[in-house]
């Protein structure tokens, strides 16, 4: 078929066609190839990873949320109730995306390294407790003596403070086991 064939007989008709194709080559290929295909993906660590379950409330780690999309993904595919712990931003950034997620969900915000004017100030009348926090034990305290029991602690930094992912995510793993 030529090119001049395929423009003649519409855009849609084209897409619709090209899904055919598709189609007839999965249903071509074995399951086992499908199997294998899927074993090749790889894990993210410490992106929506379940750490544990201290007295009833759940932890996640979600350390390689590095940016405010990713972030956004994690409190939006969270069910339920969130203590969100995030880090102080080296700079200033816009979160008012993170806004809708946060007015619906996010019970607490405890922000790890300091004081964060940036997302106080986007926060403020959002979020009904936004608390600074000297070190990651400090949060991980505060969420653990929080007094609900339908909410679960997520760690999304939604900044890079310059830090190693790997170190972040086993620093909250290990502050976590230690409650």
């Amino acid at each position: 078929m030529t090119i001049e064939t395929l423009a003649k007989q519409g855009r849609d008709r084209i897409h619709t066609g090209l899904a055919g194709i598709d189609t007839q080559r999965l249903k071509a290929m074995r399951n086992a190839s499908l199997r294998d295909c899927f074993k090749r993906l790889e894990e993210t660590r410490y992106r929506m990873e379940f750490v544990a379950r201290v007295r009833g409330r759940e932890y996640i780690n979600d350390a390689a949320s590095r940016s405010i999309n990713a972030t956004w993904y994690a409190l939006e595919s969270t069910q339920g109730g969130i203590i969100w712990i995030a880090d102080s931003p080296r700079q200033s950034a816009d979160y008012s995306r993170l806004v809708p997620p946060a007015l619906r969900k996010v019970r607490m915000l405890l922000v790890v390294g300091g004081e964060s004017e940036c997302l106080r100030k986007t926060f403020t009348g959002v979020i009904p407790t936004i608390e600074a926090c000297p070190s990651m034990a400090a949060a991980l305290q505060k969420a653990y003596r929080y007094e609900a029991d339908d909410v679960k602690v997520l760690y999304s930094p939604a900044c890079d403070n310059g830090t190693d992912v790997e170190d972040e995510g086993e620093a909250f793993r290990h502050e976590v086991n230690e409650l």
